[in-house]
């Protein structure tokens, strides 16, 4: 339940405290909830942010979210990019078109690639099912104080955010610290940063079109000298522009309502055209945590990681966070994973993340070139690169995971996205999640049955830990109905795949190697186990 400070009683003793109710904090208490654990989640703001920040989100946060169990009846909330010249395009100064990315299609999660949303309405929801989760309690206007581990417990000190000295301690196992850019929990970690020299100052404004606009794009990036600017679809009605800051204007001015008038002008966005929501000026940077826990406190979201949002990657790499630390505490508290398994948690998101901040920060020296000579030669480069026929279906950024990983070397699949298709399972036709299963391991083939190559001991072990197995050569019960399988499977050149809960791929091979594969995940969740589960 969602509480006031002075009606909440904190239980005593629980398996985790998540601080932070952002979407990464209540995501993570959804999964853990889900899960069985006992989670507290404090944030220290009273109510929810009533405007939007992020405002866009990819094919892979959203089957994250369909695993939590929203999507089913929220999907509404998410726009999926569309336009004539794709998702994602270049101008420059005379707004003439330099480069076009086509995004407008489904990706291998089962989702588009790019999608527009309004997060205080996402936040509402992910609350809404956080409050309705067994064992998942909110608590809205505490803050996180200090911290003390001992053995594998950590006692936390809450307090409520107006009322400071009323100290109440709480005990738990671990805490997630997903609060935010300026991390309470990561400063008393004594957690430093990296950071990727990249920083500028950018009005982002967001507004409520009040007449039928015209965009040939989702994202466009107005590479103008002059004002560097994006124009972005934020979600159903809602649309945003981004202006950086020149030299020859002040932060204060930049930040006056009358400033996004101007700078929006030339679009024909005005009083009478549009109502403003938002504007804010916000410094973007790129930087990353040097470690992502200490004994049994862990950071996620923009408490781990901070980058400029030109790839529109921020949130989505929260959402990543969330799952794949909750699936490991999961494992851990139940007793299926070795503690030893939450050590590649930093280590994986580091590498992940630090690829995707670099794209996003070459990108935004491009977006935010002001040397008009220097300009004017990436126009021309931008222009020849357009020829390129491969240039306009170019992917966003898919980096693997960082090392060391929960992986089995095996060609080069692993520690990559593995594929989500429609199915059709009988007389049931969906997203292979909803219908087969998606909450867990998933064990695939595009050959035969893989039960079939499983002792019954293994198969036993591999439902235990949530494993589902599937067949999508078509010979069985499950239709491969759009080819989404069989692309990836030649992509890969590979017969079959082991995902972890997090759909990144644990091990691909040949279909004789499933065996193999389900053996050596039992050895590297639980190194003590006994053989002979293939």
């Amino acid at each position: 339940m969602t509480s006031p400070p002075e009606a909440t009683a904190f239980r005593p003793v629980v398996d985790c405290v998540v601080v932070g109710g952002g979407p990464v904090g209540l995501l993570t208490a959804i999964f853990l909830g889900q899960a069985g654990l006992r989670v507290t989640v404090v944030e220290r703001w009273p109510q929810r942010y009533p405007l939007p920040r992020a405002c866009t989100i990819d094919h892979e946060a959203l089957r994250v979210l369909q695993a939590a169990g929203l999507m089913a009846e929220h999907a509404g909330l998410f726009e999926a990019s569309q336009g004539d010249r794709g998702g994602y395009e270049f101008r420059n100064g005379e707004g003439d078109l330099l480069q076009a990315i086509d995004w407008n299609r489904t990706a291998e999660s089962g989702w588009a690639n790019t999608n527009g949303f309004h997060q205080p309405d996402l936040e509402a929801v992910l609350e809404e099912l956080a409050t309705a989760t067994p064992g998942v309690s909110v608590h809205r206007g505490w803050t996180f104080q200090a911290m003390a581990q001992h053995h594998e417990e950590v006692t936390v000190e809450l307090a409520p955010t107006h009322q400071p000295a009323e100290v109440v301690r709480v005990r738990s196992r671990w805490l997630v610290g997903a609060d935010g850019a300026n991390s309470s929990v990561r400063f008393r970690l004594g957690i430093g940063v990296g950071d990727s020299g990249f920083e500028a100052d950018w009005l982002v404004v967001d507004y409520r079109p009040l007449v039928e606009e015209k965009w040939s794009a989702f994202v466009t990036q107005y590479c103008d000298p002059a004002q560097p600017a994006t124009a972005v679809n934020s979600g159903p009605g809602r649309r945003r522009f981004e202006f950086m800051r020149r030299a020859d204007m002040t932060v204060e001015e930049l930040g006056r309502d009358s400033t996004a008038w101007r700078l929006m002008a030339p679009w024909g966005v005005t009083p009478d055209t549009a109502r403003l929501e938002r504007h804010a000026v916000y410094t973007f940077r790129g930087r990353w945590a040097h470690a992502w826990n200490r004994g049994n406190v862990f950071l996620a979201g923009d408490a781990a990681h901070l980058m400029p949002p030109f790839l529109g990657q921020g949130l989505c790499s929260g959402i990543r966070d969330a799952r794949a630390l909750a699936w490991r505490l999961a494992m851990v508290h139940r007793g299926l994973a070795a503690p030893a398994v939450l050590d590649t948690y930093g280590p994986e998101r580091t590498g992940h993340v630090r690829e995707i901040i670099d794209e996003a920060v070459a990108a935004g020296r491009v977006i935010c070139e002001l040397d008009v000579d220097r300009a004017a030669a990436r126009d021309t480069e931008m222009t020849q690169r357009s020829h390129d026929p491969d240039a306009g279906t170019r992917e966003p950024p898919h980096p693997r995971l960082g090392e060391p990983s929960l992986t089995l070397a095996s060609g080069g699949a692993e520690g990559r996205l593995s594929p989500q298709g429609r199915i059709r399972n009988a007389d049931c036709v969906g997203l292979f999640d909803d219908i087969v299963g998606g909450g867990g391991w998933q064990l695939i083939s595009i050959v035969g049955d893989p039960t079939e190559l499983l002792s019954a001991e293994g198969h036993s072990w591999f439902r235990r830990i949530g494993g589902v197995v599937a067949d999508v050569s078509g010979a069985g019960p499950i239709q491969d109905l759009d080819g989404a399988y069989e692309r990836w499977f030649t992509a890969h050149g590979c017969e079959a795949f082991l995902a972890r809960p997090d759909f990144y791929v644990f091990a691909a091979g040949e279909h004789t190697d499933i065996p193999r594969f389900v053996s050596q995940l039992r050895g590297a969740l639980q190194p003590d186990s006994a053989e002979g589960t293939s």
